[in-house]
């Protein structure tokens, strides 16, 4: 089962509720809870990364097994020669281009798509935790404002600003 935000949100929450668990150990299972959807996030991108490693390898078996028909032909006329020699080189360019050009430029996005997912898991999780210790909402709007990555981190005063309005 994936955890959502919504999930995490509420099955914390609950548990801040009913004051069944101390704020630091509710910390420690939400970081669990993130810590295996993290996991299994990566697990596509990890294989795919893998296949793309053994791309090159495929074009160089190609290239030896198309120099060895090449091989079978060499007394023949040097038209059908040339032909055997580019259907060995077009194998190796194959592997090589699906490893560099399209698999793992594809597994690299997937891990980068996962690990910015996982950053909303982070930013609730330190609101939550702040609340669970005991902090105003606006103190936990910060907590979970500074565990947002700076490229997109809202600044303190568009925050405040945002939460006036919403007031």
């Amino acid at each position: 089962m994936t955890i959502t935000a919504t999930t995490l949100v509420t099955g914390a929450g609950g548990m801040v509720i009913i004051g069944g668990i101390a704020s630091h150990d509710l910390e420690a299972l939400m970081e669990g809870d993130i810590d295996t959807q993290h996991n299994d996030m990566r697990k596509p991108s990890t294989v795919l990364a893998k296949i793309g490693d053994t791309m090159p390898g495929l074009g160089i078996v190609a290239a030896v097994l198309g120099i060895v028909i090449t091989m079978q032909a060499i007394d023949g006329p040097a038209g059908e020669i040339g032909k055997k020699v580019a259907a060995a080189l077009v194998g190796t360019f194959l592997g090589i281009w699906m490893c560099y050009g399209f698999i793992q430029p594809l597994a690299c996005n997937l891990e980068i798509a996962g690990e910015t997912e996982m950053q909303v898991f982070e930013v609730v999780k330190a609101a939550i935790a702040a609340f669970a210790r005991g902090f105003s909402p606006l103190v936990c709007v910060e907590f979970a404002r500074r565990s947002i990555p700076t490229e997109t981190r809202p600044e303190f005063t568009e925050m405040e600003t945002h939460v006036k309005e919403k007031s």
